[in-house]
């Protein structure tokens, strides 16, 4: 160890003590103003960064607005969308390099000056005031004559305890010097290794986020090279035909230019004309330059008009069957043609004599064709699926709780989690946090791509976890979602991609398993799941005779896309027709065996109450799989239950005691304000129930703890009459935090440290130590 002071020399106060003292008092001072100085660049630059990520949010948002804007082109929304999320990941990696800048610069450098180098000053001035006291200690012993032996004596017993306590108070400082000048290394260092180790988590982050996004970077602009080529195409064949019409004689092809067939949209002519009012007076409307002139069209057997810049079309004649055309010539105004149905008489005039025949011409082969498809028409076929048994999904919490675990190890020690879920790569160090799987990198880029509302991607190595998310992790597992989301996988012959599969066989596989849910299994009955209710027989009836609620309903791919109607009067006209096939036939169809016929599920309510009953009763039972494979089969997670007091999955969550069956709740978009009848929350009910542990779930989750119930109750006054001082004190500190930021204006800010450390404590122990927690029992606590 390299001492500074010697400690001798302290004892002998010599002149070499009092130089080193003055140099390393002078080394003090100025590495404080250096350390204070570094303190407050540290905090400009965090200023500077959290505006820097607001700007970018901003920036995001702008993005996603063009995105939106740009919907009809599925090319630019797609490359939008897909950069914005991106760029919002490097935004949440900007957030959290600057807080642990914060931490590592600011609170160790800042802790270091405020306490030991406080320390060092407060020895100082000991020194120096016993230091004082010894020199005139030192010249009143002088100055006593000799022939004063009383006052003899009491100088020599001062000067000895004023040289005694000397000792020990410059001892104290030498000691003091030295600890100060060995710490100082040690301090500085340690906090600039770990801002360092911060910029290097931030760089390998984004390394792996744009490492996942340049595969389509490249193909977008591998498509725009060649998009510029068409474009270049297009534009020659445009100034050539603009050349050639411009050249063109219209007088001749007047009538072309009007008649318009279009097979695919039914539209069989289309053209302006000239319309009569239909009032009393039957006026052409003179006062308008243009008449009453609108774009008529005869389409799908209908004569239709739409005015200037109005899209939708208003008609004229509902079906041509029961119309005649003539010519009108007692009119004063030359091209008039009458249209004739049995309720009215519509009056309209073309721009000449050759339009006037060829709309008389248009509408009477129309009237043709209109009868003969009318012998054409049949029936919709509605075929019901087959329903299966419900599978037991069993499987035990298997936690490991051992001191010193890593996130990593706890979550890859559960049954199956030590291989990708989806690609079966080992030692996955990715994870998706709302479905409780862990995953590879690849994998997860493909995850993150799906978006929040299908998966949440975290690293388990890189991000921090809080206890609750990690307990979910340990309480699903790859075993467990394999069998609600790959069910049917042997029954279809369907293969898993393996770890040296493409990345588009990975991508269709994650997408038909999670998005689609295609090998969720088809047609089950949830209401024979553990926990579910039987449906009422109102609701039964519903789902067997509606085939419009039908849960099984399906349609043959066959179908062709006309209207037709069955014995129940059920329509489908030939839009809704295309539609429904559209949606039946998936655009990935890699995943279908040969033989079986596409399903096209029709969600009816009947099914959804069932599987919404099925994870309302799974919360309450605290059954992670069935709340799991309820959500696979559709159920809504905000599902509200107007039997019970229009009461929701998380509030049953609640009454059931369960942290990590609210955590898995949240996660997967519940939301944590919604009220039953009686105006309760999730945070009401937690704290009418005692749940500590939940209430600090639910406060940092953006409860709104001043919502109020049906008795102006809101849940700081429930804490305070039931006398529950830990709810008590975590309600009154979110306020007092939520109060400060928005005097400070720190809207979106976590708050102070020390309310992020009191609800890290109350986490940790709800999450690891619950019993700790159990110290209040609500005497109206009543299971529902």
């Amino acid at each position: 160890m390299r001492v500074a002071v010697d400690f001798e020399e302290g004892l002998k106060d010599s002149p070499r003590f009092r130089a080193a003292l003055e140099d390393v008092e002078g080394d003090v001072t100025e590495l404080e103003l250096k350390l204070e100085k570094l303190v407050k660049l540290c905090i400009a630059m965090i200023d500077t960064g959290k505006a820097f990520c607001v700007a970018n949010k901003q920036f995001m948002a702008g993005i996603r607005d063009l995105a939106q804007y740009s919907s009809k082109d599925a090319l630019v929304e797609t490359s939008l969308t897909k950069f914005s999320d991106s760029l919002q990941e490097m935004v949440n990696y900007h957030t959290i390099l600057f807080d642990q800048t914060q931490r590592s610069i600011k609170a160790q450098l800042q802790t270091f000056v405020k306490e030991d180098i406080r320390k060092f000053k407060e020895a100082k001035k000991q020194f120096e005031k016993v230091s004082e006291e010894k020199e005139n200690a030192l010249a009143k012993n002088a100055q006593v004559p000799r022939n004063k032996l009383h006052e003899v004596e009491e100088a020599t017993h001062i000067l000895t305890a004023t040289r005694k306590c000397f000792r020990h108070i410059a001892l104290d400082y030498v000691l003091q010097i030295n600890v100060l000048q060995s710490k100082r290394r040690s301090e500085i260092l340690k906090s600039m290794l770990s801002f360092m180790y911060a910029h290097l988590a931030f760089f390998h982050q984004g390394y792996d986020l744009f490492s996942e996004l340049q595969p389509y970077m490249k193909d977008l602009g591998a498509q725009l090279d060649q998009l510029a080529v068409d474009a270049a195409r297009e534009k020659r064949e445009m100034e050539q035909k603009h050349s050639t019409i411009q050249q063109k004689d219209f007088s001749r092809d007047e009538t072309k230019l009007e008649c318009n067939v279009d097979a695919a949209s039914g539209i069989v002519m289309e053209g302006y004309l000239f319309k009569r009012a239909s009032n009393a007076f039957k006026t052409w409307n003179r006062k308008r330059p243009d008449g009453i002139r609108r774009w008529f069209s005869i389409q799908n057997n209908q004569l239709v008009y739409q005015k200037k810049f109005k899209d939708n079309p208003t008609v004229v004649v509902e079906d041509l069957r029961l119309c005649t055309v003539k010519h009108c010539e007692d009119t004063e105004r030359r091209f008039c043609f009458e249209v004739v149905s049995p309720t009215k008489s519509c009056i309209l005039q073309a721009d000449s004599e050759k339009l006037r025949q060829a709309w008389i011409q248009a509408v009477q082969a129309s009237i043709a064709t209109a009868y003969r498809e009318k012998g054409d028409e049949c029936e919709v076929e509605w075929k019901p699926a087959p329903s299966t048994g419900s599978p037991e999904l069993g499987g035990e919490y298997r936690e490991k709780l051992l001191k010193g675990e890593s996130s990593l190890q706890r979550v890859q020690s559960i049954a199956g989690n030590a291989v990708c879920c989806d690609c079966g790569l080992a030692d996955p160090r990715w994870a998706s946090i709302n479905l409780g799987i862990t995953l590879c990198i690849e994998c997860s880029g493909i995850h993150r791509s799906l978006g929040v509302h299908f998966s949440k991607v975290r690293s388990l190595t890189l991000d921090s976890w809080e206890p609750e998310l990690l307990k979910l992790m340990c309480e699903l597992g790859n075993v467990v979602i394999n069998k609600v989301y790959e069910a049917r996988n042997e029954k279809m012959g369907v293969k898993k991609p393996q770890p040296g599969s493409q990345r588009q066989e990975k991508e269709a596989y994650i997408r038909a398993k999670y998005v689609e849910r295609r090998f969720v299994e088809r047609g089950r009955s949830t209401s024979g799941s553990p926990g579910a209710k039987r449906l009422p027989a109102s609701q039964e009836a519903k789902r067997h005779y509606s085939p419009e609620q039908s849960p099984g309903a399906t349609e043959p791919l066959a179908a062709s896309p006309q209207v037709r109607s069955n014995d129940s009067g059920f329509q489908h006209s030939t839009e809704d027709s295309r539609e429904h096939l559209a949606s039946t036939v998936s655009a990935n169809t890699l995943y279908e065996p040969e033989g079986e016929r596409q399903e096209a599920v029709a969600p009816g309510r009947s099914r959804e109450a069932a599987a919404g009953l099925q994870l309302y009763q799974a919360s309450y039972e605290k059954n992670l799989p069935q709340m799991a494979e309820a959500l696979a089969h559709g159920a809504g997670v905000n599902w509200v239950n107007v039997e019970e007091d229009r009461a929701t999955p998380l509030i049953q969550a609640v009454r059931g005691g369960s942290l990590v069956s609210c955590e898995f709740l949240l996660q997967n978009g519940a939301n944590v304000n919604l009220r039953d009848a009686q105006g309760r929350g999730p945070l009401h009910h937690a704290t009418v129930l005692g749940h500590t542990g939940q209430v600090c779930l639910f406060l940092k989750r953006g409860a709104n703890q001043h919502a109020t119930d049906e008795e102006g109750k809101d849940p700081l006054s429930v804490a305070v009459e039931a006398a529950n001082a830990d709810i008590v004190t975590l309600l009154r500190l979110a306020r007092m935090n939520e109060e400060m930021r928005e005097s400070e204006g720190l809207y979106g800010q976590p708050g102070d440290e020390t309310y992020q450390d009191i609800f890290r404590d109350f986490s940790q122990m709800a999450s690891n130590n619950p019993e700790k927690l159990k110290r209040f029992q609500p005497p109206d606590a009543q299971k529902p």
